[in-house]
């Protein structure tokens, strides 16, 4: 019965919207690898989790910026699962700036942003494809945002390299078709840590303003987004290229 588990790999899978991918794929009987840059602790904490819904997990340190270790990475995936059905390209970073001043930003951590977000996920990507055609339906889903399809008050390299991913996602659908599908879901305001780091004080305030403005009044949650994952990995058969807005209406009715 465990030959015929299917397999995935979750990069940045130890928190947020990752570890909920995790959970959500485990709970649908995948054996997962966990892919996380300095969350040890916690990749193991959703590991564990994960293991008491059935699945056989693998936890590996990788900076998906780093393309040795990338081919280290799905060497040992190999080793362990011998196949991929799912990759979740979900690892991801930001740069500190100050609204509508450019000049806070510093270039180190937009080249940064840049090497993750970007370079990290076509590395990944690349390394997993062997591995992929090996499963059964593969599938892949990218974590864009919705700072990638309309401006806002994000940092700009994040928002650029959101960006970045949505082209991506187009152009790697057709270059990976018809054996793997390749789609991205772009959430609005997210619930939850990433937000709070953002908005630091005005997180209460800020976040309860954009819930009341979305028709579904509330902000999104990381289990919303690994639903539509889940929908996209596993059904939506003839659906490729796509970016699935998850944010309630809100771009919808604005």
């Amino acid at each position: 019965m465990t030959a015929a588990r299917k397999k995935a790999l979750v990069t940045g899978g130890a928190t947020g919207i990752g570890k909920a991918a995790v959970l959500a794929l485990a709970k649908a009987g995948y054996d997962v690898a966990i892919n996380y840059g300095s969350s040890a602790a916690a990749a193991k904490a959703t590991a564990l989790e994960a293991e008491k819904l059935g699945a056989t997990m693998l936890c590996i340190q990788c900076d998906v910026s780093d393309e040795t270790g990338v081919r280290a990475m799905m060497k040992t995936i190999e080793e362990k699962f011998g196949h991929l059905d799912a990759l979740v390209n979900n690892a991801g970073t930001t740069a500190k700036w100050k609204v509508k001043d450019l000049e806070s930003l510093d270039l180190d951590e937009w080249d940064r942003t840049f090497a993750v977000n970007v370079r990290g996920l076509f590395q990944v990507t690349r390394a997993a494809v062997p591995l992929l055609k090996k499963g059964s339906n593969p599938s892949i889903v990218n974590t864009a945002s919705i700072v990638g399809l309309r401006p806002g008050p994000q940092p700009l390299p994040y928002a650029a390299s959101k960006a970045a991913v949505v082209n991506m996602t187009k152009t790697l659908a057709w270059n990976l078709g018809p054996e793997i599908r390749v789609n991205a879901v772009a959430p609005g305001w997210m619930e939850g840590d990433w937000m709070e780091r953002m908005l630091g004080d005005k997180y209460e305030d800020l976040m309860g303003k954009r819930a009341r403005a979305t028709p579904l009044k509330r902000c999104v949650t990381a289990e919303d987004v690994a639903e539509t994952m889940m929908n996209l990995l596993q059904g939506n058969r003839f659906v490729t290229g796509e970016i699935i807005v998850i944010d309630g209406g809100f771009t919808a009715s604005t």
